[in-house]
């Protein structure tokens, strides 16, 4: 029965990462965003926020508990890995590229995923049992 509470921890990071691959794939004519200064690269952050969630959620909790700072970096480096290969799969879709810019965009949404984490930890009380990350 653990094992099967394991793997469905896999079940939303999975369906982000497949969710990010799928828009990613759609050639760039497909997108119509509304006029707004780098709202690519605010809509790469917000998703790239809920991957970094689900991510950490996926981990775990007792090495979550235990080794917060490990997870946490474990996290936003997996956030950076998949926005790297998601540009590279980009770069072969018509009407698309690579960017750098997502990348750094990519990164800074799982930072902020681990910022609401540590937030979480510091409100929530000492020795309080019943979070969402359990």
């Amino acid at each position: 029965m653990d094992w099967q509470r394991r793997w469905l921890r896999l079940v939303p990071v999975t369906l982000v990462m497949g969710t990010i691959f799928m828009l990613s794939g759609q050639p760039g004519t497909s997108f119509s965003l509304p006029d707004i200064v780098n709202i690519d690269k605010v809509l790469h952050c917000l998703v790239y926020t809920v991957l970094g969630l689900t991510a950490l959620w996926a981990l775990p909790p007792r090495f979550r508990r235990q080794r917060p700072l490990l997870a946490s970096v474990v996290v936003v480096l997996f956030c950076l890995g998949y926005g790297l290969s998601d540009e590279f799969h980009q770069s072969f879709v018509p009407g698309r590229f690579a960017s750098l810019g997502d990348v750094v965009a990519d990164t800074v949404g799982g930072l902020l995923a681990m910022v609401a984490f540590w937030g979480w930890r510091q409100w929530r009380q000492p020795g309080r049992e019943g979070t969402i990350f359990r």
